[in-house]
């Protein structure tokens, strides 16, 4: 029990980055009492739109923006970092959209020869809390199939849909997982999945060959952060048990033991600004992901501000909760096993 717990959290995304902001104390500097974390975490490659879509286009590097909102999220100066990773140049050809932290993944991976590395000698510069990898190595397409039968494909394009997603596939569909990914998996005392775009930036990672089989096969547990909010196409109308319904239907069966969801109301001006833009509060069916198989974690998530995200602090302190619950499952089954 002395050393560190051993969290995986998969996912992309603001909502993946939010969570990591939070465990970086917990590999940092823990709150007195708490145990230290150890941090992996796993993130998706299909996005294709913005800087990283041309980078990847004119380079034929991975997409490099998920990746760097993670290592600003546990960069040990993150208010420096976050402001030189995170510049964008707002002017000259070529340059204009790009952000610096593409640019430097972009140049660091013609220098290596390798992605993967760039992220791993990305880390080691930057001194990050924990590690990051991508899910898999390959170039990959997400593509979806709508609910009227349309199927469109490449992140950008699904993300800019309004009608409903049906399912979605990655092209190849063979594709491999980084093995660095599958072995932090299998080490793992808890596995987070989310919170973040459920078509997009969760699911993606489940279609990679073998990722879903590894986290299946983990005797630790694993807990999906719904998402606070619906996305407008992705997501409209869909309740909590929506969301966790469409995790399992595209990883093949049982994969997670809890589904953790936020209790705390968001102000009527919040929920006014977002029916603007035809995105509502997630319902918290319990009854229903019960059902499914799934357990439910209920919790005051909500941070002030104005816009609805996941406050970093709460989300981190479920986690750590529940990855001392792994670590003494793993414990007891290590314990029968002699």
């Amino acid at each position: 029990m002395t050393d560190a717990l051993r969290v995986v959290s998969i996912g992309g995304g603001n909502g993946l980055s939010t969570l990591l902001q939070g465990l970086k104390t917990y590999s940092q500097s823990p709150p007195a009492g708490a145990p230290a974390i150890d941090i992996t975490a796993i993130v998706t490659v299909t996005d294709d739109g913005g800087s990283s879509g041309r980078l990847r286009r004119e380079f034929d590097v991975l997409p490099p923006g998920d990746i760097r909102n993670c290592m600003v999220a546990l960069s040990e100066d993150e208010a420096l970092l976050a402001r030189l990773f995170q510049y964008r140049f707002e002017a000259g050809r070529g340059l204009k959209g790009h952000s610096f932290g593409n640019l430097f993944l972009t140049a660091l991976t013609s220098i290596t020869g390798d992605f993967s590395e760039a992220v791993r000698k990305s880390a080691e510069v930057l001194n990050i809390a924990g590690r990051i990898f991508p899910s898999t190595a390959a170039n990959v397409t997400l593509e979806a199939e709508l609910d009227n039968g349309r199927v469109v494909a490449g992140e950008s394009r699904i993300g800019r849909s309004r009608r409903p997603i049906r399912r979605v596939r990655m092209i190849p569909s063979g594709a491999r997982p980084v093995r660095d990914a599958v072995k932090a998996i299998e080490a793992a005392d808890l596995i987070t999945l989310g919170p973040g775009s459920l078509f997009t930036s969760v699911i993606p990672n489940l279609l990679v060959k073998g990722i879903a089989r590894a986290i299946r096969q983990s005797a630790a547990p694993k807990a999906y952060f719904v998402n606070l909010m619906s996305q407008p196409g992705e997501t409209t109308s869909f309740a909590a048990s929506d969301h966790v319904r469409a995790l399992l239907d595209h990883s093949g069966g049982a994969l997670i033991d809890y589904a953790v969801v936020s209790t705390t109301r968001i102000p009527p001006a919040l929920r006014a600004r977002y029916a603007a833009q035809n995105a509502a509060p997630i319902v918290n069916d319990a009854d229903a992901i019960r059902a499914l198989g799934v357990g439910v974690i209920e919790a005051n998530l909500l941070r002030k501000g104005v816009k609805v995200r996941h406050n970093s602090a709460a989300v981190a302190q479920v986690v750590a909760d529940l990855a001392l619950e792994g670590r003494k499952r793993r414990m007891a089954r290590n314990s029968s096993q002699r």
